[in-house]
C-alpha cells in the first residue's frame, strides 16, 4: 500500500512538473532545460493540493510545499505570501452565483452557500498545510515571516486576517495545556524561558534559578500539542505577604524566601508572549484566570491576586504633553518640575525628586483615567489588558522599576492590577460597556483637577479624546501585552 501511494505521489509531482514546464513554454520563460521556477512550482503544487485528492496524497503534497517554503529566501517568501493573496482568493463566479441565489432565495440554505463561497481559498490551503509532518509550527513560522512583511506589504493584510481567523480556532483554551514550569523541568524549555522573557530579562541559570526554585515563587505555561516543548505564553508569580510597589525586591537573588503557607498574596509581575507568529490570538487572560484558580486550590490561604506591570507607554506619551504648547494633564509648574527628567541621573538626586515625584503620579493618573485613543480606549496597551479581563487599578508606585528600560519606557513607574474574583465579572462590563477604568479612591485622588479648573470627578470615566497626537493615538492592531 505505501508502494502505492509513493507511486501515485511521484506520478502527481511529476505531472505537476510536466505542467509547469508546459507553461512556461507557452509564455517563452522556460529555464534551462525546461526548469520550473520554484514560484510556479508552488503554484503548481497548491493547486494540486486544493484538487480534493485522497488524505495520504494532500499529506505528501503539504510535506513538499513547506519543505519548499523553508529553502525560500526572504524574497522568495514574500512572493509566496503574495501569490496565496493575489492567486487564491474567493471563486469569484461561485460567489458571484451565491450572492445571485441569495438574493433570489434569502433561506439559510443559500445564505450557508454564501458563506462557503466567500471564504478565500487560501484558507483551506492553510488547513490542509496544516495536515503536513509539524504543519502547525511551519505556519506559526509562516504567519510570523508574514507579519514581519506587513508595514511595507499591506496588500498582505487580507492573508494575516485568514491566519488570525484559523489561528483562533485552533489555539483556542480547549486544546491549551497548562503546566508548571520549574527548576527540574528539561533545560532546553528553560533555555526557552530565559530567552522568550519580555519584561525582566533573566541574566543567566542562576537568576533563572532564584525566580523558579524558592518555595514562594512559581511560573505556569500554556502549550499546545502540535509546537511540542513550545511554550506559547507563561508567566512568573511571587508569593508574598503584601502588595509590592517595586520590582528589585521580587527580584532580588539574595532576598529570604518565605514559606508558601505564608503567603497571603500572588504577584504576577510578569507574562511574556512567546511566538510572534501567534500575536493578536489571546493566551492571557486565560493563564491568569487559570493560574489563580490552581494557585487558591492549592494554598487556600491566598486571598490577594495583583499584578506588579510596566506601563510601557507612559514617558511617549508625557514627552508629548510637555511638548505641547496647552495641555489638558500638566500645570506650567509640573512641566517646570518634570524638566528634571532630562538628566539621566535624576532617580539619584534628591532636590529633585521630590519635585518629579508630586507632578509625575498626577500626570501618570491622568494618563491611566483619562487618555485615551481615537477608539475611546486607555492607550496603555498592559492596561487595556487587565482592565479587559475585570481587574481594578489599585496603585501607581513612582520609581518601582528603576532599571534602564523601567526608566526609559515609564521614567521608573509601575502599577498594580487587583483581581478581585468576586468584582472581576462586573468590572469587565463596565470597561467593556462603557469604557470605565476603575480604580481605588486612592489612585482617583491623585487626579487633580486641569487647567482652567475643570473637576475631577468621575474621573475614572473616559473622557472625550483631544485632538492632540498625545491624546489621539491609536493603540496597535493587536496588542500584545509584555507583562502582567
Amino acid at each position: 500500500m505505501m508502494r502505492n501511494t509513493n507511486s501515485f505521489f511521484s506520478d502527481l509531482l511529476g505531472s505537476i512538473a510536466e505542467r509547469g514546464r508546459a507553461l512556461l513554454s507557452r509564455n517563452g520563460m522556460a529555464g534551462p532545460a525546461g526548469e520550473v521556477p520554484a514560484q510556479i512550482h508552488l503554484e503548481l503544487l497548491c493547486d494540486a493540493l486544493l484538487s480534493g485528492r485522497g488524505e495520504a496524497s494532500g499529506v505528501a503534497l503539504a510535506d513538499e510545499i513547506l519543505a519548499h517554503w523553508r529553502k525560500l529566501d526572504a524574497d522568495g517568501r514574500r512572493a509566496f505570501l503574495t501569490m496565496l493573496v493575489e492567486r487564491f482568493g474567493p471563486d469569484r463566479p461561485k460567489l458571484e452565483r451565491a450572492i445571485d441565489a441569495y438574493r433570489a432565495t434569502p433561506d439559510a440554505k443559500t445564505l450557508l452557500a454564501l458563506h462557503n463561497a466567500a471564504e478565500p481559498r487560501r484558507q483551506e490551503i492553510i488547513r490542509r498545510l496544516n495536515l503536513a509532518h509539524s504543519g502547525t509550527e511551519a505556519l506559526v513560522r509562516m504567519r510570523e515571516a508574514l507579519l514581519g512583511e506587513l508595514k511595507a506589504h499591506p496588500e498582505l493584510e487580507p492573508l494575516d486576517a485568514d491566519f488570525l481567523h484559523l489561528f483562533g480556532s485552533w489555539f483556542n483554551r480547549g486544546f491549551l495545556v497548562l503546566r508548571r514550569i520549574d527548576w527540574t523541568t528539561p533545560a532546553n524549555i528553560l533555555q526557552k524561558i530565559i530567552r522568550y522573557e519580555a519584561v525582566h530579562a533573566i541574566r543567566g541559570w542562576d537568576d533563572l534559578r532564584s525566580r523558579l526554585e524558592p518555595a514562594d515563587r512559581r511560573c505556569f505555561a500554556f502549550f499546545h500539542p502540535q509546537l511540542v516543548d513550545e511554550p506559547l505564553i507563561f508567566v512568573e508569580v511571587a508569593l508574598t505577604a503584601g502588595i509590592p510597589g517595586a520590582i528589585a525586591s521580587v527580584l532580588a537573588e539574595d532576598r529570604t524566601p518565605i514559606a508558601a503557607e505564608e503567603a497571603t498574596t500572588a504577584v504576577f509581575y510578569s507574562i511574556s508572549n512567546c511566538q510572534e507568529g501567534l500575536r493578536g490570538v489571546s493566551f492571557g487572560n486565560f493563564l491568569i484566570k487559570q493560574v489563580v484558580e490552581d494557585l487558591k486550590r492549592e494554598m487556600p490561604g491566598l486571598n490577594t491576586f495583583v499584578t506588579l506591570s510596566p506601563v510601557p507607554g507612559f514617558a511617549a506619551w508625557l514627552r508629548a504633553e510637555r511638548a505641547a504648547e496647552v495641555s489638558e494633564a500638566l500645570t506650567a509648574e509640573d512641566k517646570a518640575a518634570l524638566a528634571a527628567l532630562d538628566d539621566p541621573a535624576w532617580p539619584g538626586r534628591p532636590d529633585s525628586e521630590g519635585a518629579v515625584r508630586n507632578a509625575l503620579l498626577p500626570a501618570a493618573a491622568w494618563y491611566m483615567l483619562k487618555a485615551r485613543s481615537r477608539s475611546g480606549k486607555p492607550l496603555d496597551p498592559v492596561a487595556r489588558f487587565h482592565l479587559g479581563n475585570g481587574a481594578r487599578l489599585e496603585q501607581i508606585n513612582h520609581l518601582g522599576d528603576r532599571s534602564e528600560k523601567g526608566l526609559r519606557q515609564a521614567h521608573g513607574l509601575m502599577v498594580n492590577y487587583l483581581y478581585k474574583l468576586d468584582e472581576i465579572e462586573a468590572n469587565h462590563e463596565r470597561f467593556a460597556t462603557g469604557g470605565e477604568v476603575v480604580a481605588t479612591p486612592a489612585v482617583r485622588k491623585l487626579l487633580r483637577a486641569p487647567p482652567g479648573g475643570a473637576s475631577a470627578k468621575g474621573a475614572a470615566k473616559p473622557s472625550r479624546p483631544s485632538a492632540k497626537p498625545s491624546q489621539s493615538t491609536p493603540e496597535k492592531p493587536h496588542p500584545k501585552p509584555e507583562a502582567v
